[in-house]
């Protein structure tokens, strides 16, 4: 691909007399500055109704309550995930596979519906990106004022209005690097250090670090982030087909296109013989695109379907009383068949879209009924140090270490019990005997709330009542509050 550039270098050096080696060979051109124009319509109105919607989500969920806590905080250091009523343990990992994996089937299944409305109306770089060319909007004036702003030579103006863009660039990228540890930091006392001056390391180290990526990749690299750094845009080819919905241009009503008079025919242009198509050649659909191609050219990678193109070109068409539609949202289908609507929305439920949703509500089916019978506390049983022992009152001994996870937002009182052997006596750290049990096999365990306690307990029995050799058992642990039993399998030795 460099060799025409490369031989035109070559004898470009041999007029000038300068040695090839000290010729610069350029592999790739660079990229002019996309300079989105300000676009109104419907379109245009949903996705600032998500970017509210989203936002509002973001920077308003940290700061409510549950309780006495954060109704939702990923707590790192005490190793608990708090969402609203639900406590989460590192040992339900399972629980964030399955979101994930419901994530990227719910993600596959709205791609092959409807494209990449995602990228085009929730993706957080489109939203930050979005708000950001907003603040620059106010800042420095519409599409034509900030072209003009920046071919200016430096003055007081200009400084100004960059310097007031810059200002508000940071704060805003700081106000959300801020509340993004507020996820991982109780943010109330997140905004105490910040107040005091009393930030920690890693708590500064976040906050910089992800305020600087928004402020990079939704002020300067843009549409970059969507066109190089995204996988999305190169393996979405693999999700559509041709009943996905896209924005499309509708060559055989557009083509030819060229200007003329609003007075102008559909198909005859005022003054000519020539015929025309519905598209005048405008170029708006460019000016308002925010990744800067043109929707003309056909379905492209670097489209994140926000549907400016189709907004401005409706209003084009308003204006040359023309047909709305010429760029709209439809599949190829539709556009090469000429399907009506109800046609085009017929064809949503094909093969691999049923396959996708039957999969993803079986996924979220499992999880649903997971978390609702989920017992509210965790326990594991290890063996603690020697295997088996014969103790001072000559009974054989095993000791286990119990670790009780509570789960809930309440203190709670656990029973313990074992199965599987006759005569065992008990003895664990527990506060006292369960009333009503004349054998002492009930032993009350006290948990605080969302805490977890280890437990030592001693099994003995009576020497000779077992044979010599590994004898399956179970712990059961049972919450006195809310019923629910955890039974756990072990083994218990007796030497030879």
């Amino acid at each position: 691909m460099s060799e025409p550039s490369s031989n035109a270098n070559s004898a470009k050096a041999k007029e000038a007399k300068i040695p090839l080696e000290d010729v610069m060979v350029s592999l790739y051109a660079s990229q002019e500055k996309i300079y989105p124009r300000s676009v109104s319509g419907f379109f245009t109105s949903w996705r600032w109704v998500m970017i509210w919607a989203t936002q509002i989500f973001f920077y308003g969920v940290p700061w409510l309550n549950w309780g006495s806590r954060q109704a939702l905080l990923f707590d790192l250091e005490a190793k608990r995930f708090y969402i609203f009523n639900l406590v989460f343990y590192p040992q339900d990992l399972i629980y964030l596979t399955a979101i994930l994996i419901i994530s990227a089937l719910s993600l596959f299944l709205f791609t092959a519906i409807a494209g990449r409305l995602w990228c085009g109306y929730a993706c957080p770089q489109t939203v930050y990106t979005e708000i950001f060319i907003w603040m620059e909007r106010k800042i420095e004036g519409d599409r034509a004022a900030r072209m003009k702003l920046d071919a200016a030579p430096m003055s007081a103006n200009k400084a100004f209005r960059k310097t007031a863009k810059q200002v508000a660039w940071i704060v805003f990228a700081l106000w959300t690097g801020f509340t993004f540890v507020g996820y991982f930091t109780p943010i109330r006392e997140l905004a105490t250090e910040v107040m005091t001056y009393s930030l920690g390391p890693w708590e500064t180290f976040w906050i910089l670090f992800y305020g600087f990526a928004t402020y990079g990749n939704a002020g300067y690299m843009r549409e970059q982030v969507c066109k190089y750094m995204c996988p999305y845009a190169r393996f979405q080819s693999a999700m559509f087909d041709d009943d996905t919905l896209i924005v499309t241009y509708d060559e055989a009503r557009g083509e030819p296109r060229g200007s003329r008079s609003r007075k102008a025919e559909v198909n005859q242009a005022k003054g000519t013989d020539k015929q025309l198509g519905a598209c005048i050649d405008c170029t708006l659909c460019v000016q308002v695109c925010p990744t800067g191609i043109d929707i003309r050219d056909g379905l492209q990678y670097e489209c994140i379907g926000c549907g400016a193109c189709a907004d401005v070109c409706d209003t084009v068409m308003d204006k040359m009383g023309y047909e709305r539609g010429l760029v709209k949202y439809s599949t190829q289908n539709a556009v090469t068949k000429h399907w009506s609507h109800q046609q085009m929305i017929q064809r949503i439920f094909r093969p691999r879209v049923l396959i996708y949703s039957a999969v993803l509500l079986a996924l979220i089916v499992a999880v649903v009924a997971s978390l609702w019978l989920r017992t509210p506390f965790r326990v594991n049983v290890m063996r603690d140090g020697v295997m088996a022992r014969l103790s001072d009152d000559g009974k054989i001994e095993n000791v286990y270490r119990l670790q009780i996870m509570n789960g809930t937002e309440t203190t709670q009182h656990y029973v313990l019990n074992v199965t599987g052997l006759e005569d065992v006596e008990i003895e664990t750290e527990a506060t006292k005997d369960v009333e009503g049990d004349d054998e002492h096999h009930l032993k009350s365990i006290e948990v605080k709330p969302a805490e977890s306690r280890s437990v030592i307990v001693d099994l003995k029995i009576p020497d000779g009542t077992l044979d010599s050799g590994s004898h399956k058992i179970k712990f059961e642990i049972q919450s006195l509050e809310g019923q629910q039993t955890v039974t756990e399998k072990s083994v218990f030795l007796v030497p030879r």
